[in-house]
């Protein structure tokens, strides 16, 4: 017995989940041209979500064409659709490509959080750390709740430590300061931001929850000028209840449970905070801090020491490092 070797059109048309799909990717190319910018782009994303990353490059491509014939050069559409490209391509794994239509979307939208990343990621794919580590840092200045920036900065981190030595950061590409207007834009314009399976991207940690958290680490802040430790905890804890990614309410939630002597939780603290950030100076003094209290001289050193690689002449190191010594 012989079986079909021939796919059914059924089959055609869940290969993309959607019979719209199947009728625009396999219509003959000048058919497919007769297509709308917009029908061509929501055909790219269900190719793109059933895994199907050079038809939806192929489909992205049209829209673009499309779009630019039609004289309606809306740059917040055209931005997404390079955007939507440069995922297809990374996909792919074609990062050279990706980088391409990542910068042209960013020419055209700049500061967008979802380019950002994508280049970062090529970037890192084509071992070209110090560029990878600017899109991170750029995405983070953004919105510090996003763990894939957090991640990816401390694994450039790492990757150009051992390569460039103690001396990186000196090595970096400027990195660009984010305007507070584009922060407060890209903020409102995130929750209605379509995504490649055409619903609508939602922040999950919410607006009004960043600001509450905020404010209570600025409630925090005061209470500790006042000496008031303990009442300042309280605060820095519901603001990591709202806002978990705050590297600083760590730190000076740490410098509270030193001045009630909890040392233990000002360790926690501290390794929560070197989690985001794995240099952060305080994290690492105040570790080291905690650390003495705690008679665990060799880990306060070796705190100490990873501090003062990162800034050599912090007084306050060198001098606690001293101290510890003599013990």
């Amino acid at each position: 017995m012989k079986f079909n070797t021939q796919p059914t059109t059924s089959s055609l048309v869940l290969s993309c989940q959607h019979s719209f799909t199947y009728s625009v990717t396999k219509m003959p190319q000048k058919r497919r041209s007769q297509s709308s910018w917009a029908e061509l782009k929501q055909a790219g994303n269900e190719c793109f979500k059933s895994g199907q990353y050079g038809e939806a490059v192929s489909l992205y491509s049209q829209a673009i064409k499309e779009l630019e014939k039609s004289g309606k050069k809306n740059p917040d559409d055209l931005s997404i659709l390079y955007s939507n490209r440069a995922a297809s391509y990374l996909k792919d794994g074609n990062c050279g490509e990706c980088v391409k239509d990542c910068t042209v979307s960013l020419d055209l939208v700049p500061f967008g959080i979802k380019p950002l990343l994508r280049r970062a990621a090529a970037f890192e794919a084509l071992e070209r750390y110090r560029l990878a580590y600017v899109d991170y840092k750029t995405v983070l200045q953004i919105d510090c709740n996003i763990p894939a920036a957090h991640e990816g900065t401390n694994r450039m981190t790492k990757c150009l430590t051992e390569v460039d030595g103690l001396s990186w950061r000196e090595k970096l590409p400027p990195i660009p300061t984010v305007p507070m207007a584009v922060k407060e834009m890209l903020t409102r314009s995130t929750n209605q931001q379509p995504q490649h399976n055409g619903s609508v991207e939602k922040n999950t940690s919410g607006d009004d929850s960043i600001k509450k958290g905020l404010s209570l680490k600025e409630e925090g802040n005061a209470l500790v000028k006042k000496g008031d430790y303990k009442k300042a905890i309280e605060k820095y804890t519901q603001s990591l209840k709202l806002n978990s990614s705050e590297i600083t309410t760590y730190t000076n939630r740490a410098l509270c449970y030193l001045s009630v002597k909890m040392y233990k939780e000002a360790v926690r603290d501290c390794e929560e905070a070197l989690r985001l950030d794995s240099v952060n100076i305080k994290a690492l003094y105040r570790r080291a801090q905690a650390h003495k209290e705690l008679k665990n001289y060799k880990a306060c050193v070796e705190d100490l020491n990873n501090l003062l690689k990162v800034e050599p002449k912090n007084t306050a190191a060198q001098k606690l490092l001293l101290e510890v010594q003599k013990k």
